[in-house]
Formats: C-alpha cells, structure tokens, sequence
C-alpha cells in the first residue's frame, strides 16, 4: 500500500507524535533501570509465561492455558512485593528527572553543600576520621539499610558529632539523600583495586568502593592526617581544601559538569 493512502487512511497528529516519544522515553528509562538487576530474569519469566499463553490458545492445549491464566495473576501480586524496592528506585529515579529537579530544587543544595564544607573542614582540624556521602541518580538503599535511620536535616554540628569517637554512630558513613541525612554508621564495600596506594586505609577503600558501584560522592576525611579527600567514579582527590572541596561539590551537585578524567593526588592522606 501507497504510504500516501496509509497517511490519508490514518492520519498522524503532532499530539500522536506526542504520545509515542512519551512512551519511546518511559520504555527506555524502565529498561535502562531493569538493567543489571533482577528484574531482567522477571521480565525474561513473564515474557515466557505470555508466549505460553498464545501458544497454548492456537493450539490444543487447555490444561497448559488454564495454568498460565491461572498463574498470570499471582505472577503479578509477587513480583509487585518481591521488587518493591526496586519499584521505589525507579520512581524516586523519574522524580528525579532533570525537569522536575530544577522546579523543586532551589538554594537548598547549597545550603546542604555549605554545612558538609564546614563539618568536613572542623572534622579535619580535629582530626577526626568521617566518611560522607551524597546519594545521586543511583539508590543506595542497601547500604542505607546497612545503617541506623536518622532522617535529619544536614547540619555540620549534627555531622561532626556524629564521627566523635563517643557517639555510637562514628564508625561507618553518613549517607545524605536529597538534602537530608537519611543513615548514619553505614557499612560500605571495600575496594579490590590493585593498583591503589597502600597510605589509604579503610574509610578511603570504602569511599572508592562506593565510587566503584555507583554514581555516589564520598567525602573523607582522615583519622590520621586530617587531610580531605573526594572519591567519584572509582577515583579519590586527595589533600583538598575547603574551599576546592566546596567547588568540586558544587559542580558535581548542583551545576552537574563533567567529571575529570584522571585521579587527582595531592598532598598528604
């Protein structure tokens, strides 16, 4: 058929157009986060169970399509409660959509970035060992999990008495979601790199762990020297100070600008 007739027959509207970008976009973002998880062997499942289904009902085969009909239901109700917390992450992911943050999102960032600067820079006078972390686009719901609940409003006196040896708290990290300090003594994974210095101990391995896993930044601050240092993207920025943190934040939070592309050493640990 005359792909002219086809356009007369059926006539295409911008709002048409509309309608399958919206969809292209949301099929897009649900299979980039079904990406590496388990919900790609739930989705490869229930891609069975549908073709079963239609075969089953081209052919003979009634007890096989009262199963599958019988089970589709059920299929639904667990995956429902076995991913909800993949569910979660995919809907704070669309809220977090670069349209909707920059409605939402005002001097709060900021804000948040300036009381992390100042308990990182007291914590370093004191020399006081911290790990901070500031949560982006990828959840860290297990390691929040891993953590005591706080659910507080970012204050630099509530970090910095936070990593006191007396408080029960100190020894993990602090993980920061959206503005608010969402744990606190969260356990991370240790980084197996190689080729990493033996100076770092084991809150800078943790914070390049981190890194390595996800899009997270992890601010750090060690025990032994007071130095500050930066991890992102299985890389660590060493000897920083406040003010260069306060920058490196800035970018990387509120104005997004790219990542260097190399590990930047300075100065002692």
């Amino acid at each position: 058929m005359d792909a002219s007739v086809l356009l007369r027959r059926f006539p295409i509207t911008w709002w048409d157009l509309l309608d399958i970008l919206v969809v292209a976009v949301v099929v897009y973002e649900v299979l980039r986060l079904m990406r590496g998880t388990r919900a790609v062997q739930m989705a490869a499942g229930m891609a069975l169970l549908t073709v079963l289904y239609f075969a089953s009902r081209r052919a003979p085969l009634q007890t096989v399509n009262w199963m599958v009909r019988n089970a589709l239901g059920y299929v639904v109700f667990g995956a429902i409660v076995i991913f909800q917390s993949d569910i979660r992450r995919a809907l704070a992911h669309f809220g977090r959509a670069p349209f909707i943050r920059a409605l939402v999102r005002g001097e709060s960032a900021d804000d948040s970035i300036e009381e992390i600067v100042t308990a990182a820079s007291t914590l370093s006078d004191k020399r006081t060992g911290a790990i901070i972390v500031l949560e982006r686009a990828i959840g860290l719901r297990n390691y929040i999990e891993s953590g005591i609940p706080l659910e507080a409003t970012i204050t630099h006196d509530l970090l910095v008495s936070t990593f006191q040896l007396a408080s029960p708290l100190h020894d993990g990290a602090v993980i920061i979601q959206e503005d608010r300090i969402t744990a606190a003594a969260c356990f991370l994974p240790l980084t197996v790199n190689p080729a990493l210095t033996r100076e770092l101990g084991a809150r800078h391995r943790a914070a390049i762990g981190l890194t390595e896993e996800t899009d997270a930044i992890a601010v750090v601050v060690s025990e032994r020297t007071g130095a500050i240092s930066l991890a992102l993207e299985g890389r660590i920025e060493r000897g920083l100070t406040p003010d260069q943190l306060r920058g490196r934040l800035k970018d990387l939070v509120t104005e997004r600008r790219p990542t260097p592309r190399r590990e930047r050493v300075t100065g002692p640990m």
